[in-house]
């Protein structure tokens, strides 16, 4: 297979390899670029948290909080001056006021009536289209409730009351004070605001990323030239730090490092009263996952100028 310029500028822009190395490894695999990023690592030429690829769209992403529940919902715009506008924040804020009352699906959030307009929140936001001069979506949205407990909510650099760029729920059962077990779980938000596990348990981590991890680690363990066993061993190792980092229980608690968010949690038991389990959490970043197609402004004015 050819190995074109594009495809070897793609590689690096992702992995942040040289040139040379990215060519390399998609000679190697053939043209495939996800093979062609995992050959880079089980090299250690890149590391596994470069996603240059992944820009961040405009919007605004918003908490809302009931009883036993809360929702966190993300709309997007076109630019980040629409996401300062006054009536942008006050869309997103009922938007997230109203998938509060669903089960949280982006499809029930979309239908769901606005109690000061009566309209659903897609008819709302395509007046809002008309009104405003960009074009808005309602991307997504989730929602989590608890039998007994709380659901806590951090926005990290708010903007506005409930909105911001980056959106954390996590619910904890118990039937301990209510007042401790949110503060706590504010705690625990924020801590996932800041190291984005993947899941909140072993079992929980989607089975596709943890092979690809254990064949990456394989790999690196045999160019050690040590025997199988002892490369086992070594893989074993490896998966089990990888776990430690990316299961938000296993993970070293932000707040207190020398605990796990597991340990952090069973210590503040005496607080809650009564015992206390983490069922769940989200976590939206504005824009993450969303490619945003790039321009060339000097192929732009060439072109304008009927230049090849």
């Amino acid at each position: 297979m050819t190995i074109s310029a594009s495809m070897v500028k793609e590689l690096r822009e992702k992995t942040g390899a040289g040139m040379m190395d990215c060519k390399t490894a998609l000679a190697e695999t053939n043209g495939d670029m996800e093979a062609a990023v995992d050959w880079l690592r089980a090299k250690g030429i890149a590391k596994a948290d470069k996603k240059s690829s992944r820009t961040a769209a405009e919007g605004l992403v918003g908490v809302a909080s009931a009883d036993n529940a809360a929702v966190v919902v993300e709309v997007n715009s076109e630019t980040d001056f629409v996401a300062r506008n006054d009536a942008f924040q006050s869309l997103v804020r009922n938007v997230a006021q109203a998938a509060l009352g669903t089960n949280g699906s982006v499809e029930a959030a979309g239908g769901a009536t606005l109690s000061d307009s009566g309209k659903s929140v897609v008819d709302t936001i395509k007046d809002a289209v008309a009104t405003i001069g960009e074009n808005m979506n309602l991307r997504r949205s989730a929602k989590l409730t608890v039998s007994e407990g709380v659901v806590a909510t951090y926005i990290h650099n708010q903007v506005a009351d409930g909105l911001g760029k980056l959106g954390v729920l996590v619910a904890l059962e118990s039937t301990g004070d209510k007042a401790a077990l949110t503060a706590f779980g504010r705690q625990v938000a924020m801590h996932v605001a800041a190291t984005n596990p993947l899941a909140l348990t072993d079992a929980e981590v989607d089975p596709a990323t943890a092979e690809r991890e254990k064949a990456i680690f394989s790999e690196q363990a045999r160019e050690s030239g040590k025997s199988e066993s002892i490369v086992e061993k070594m893989v074993e190792g490896r998966m089990r730090k990888f776990y430690e980092e990316v299961v938000l229980l296993k993970q070293n608690f932000v707040i207190n490092p020398d605990l796990t968010v597991e340990k952090a949690l069973e210590a503040a038991s005496k607080d809650f009263g009564a015992p206390a389990k983490i069922v769940g959490f989200v976590r939206f970043a504005l824009g993450e996952g969303i490619e945003r197609e790039q321009s060339d402004f000097a192929a732009e004015v060439a072109a304008a100028a009927g230049k090849k």
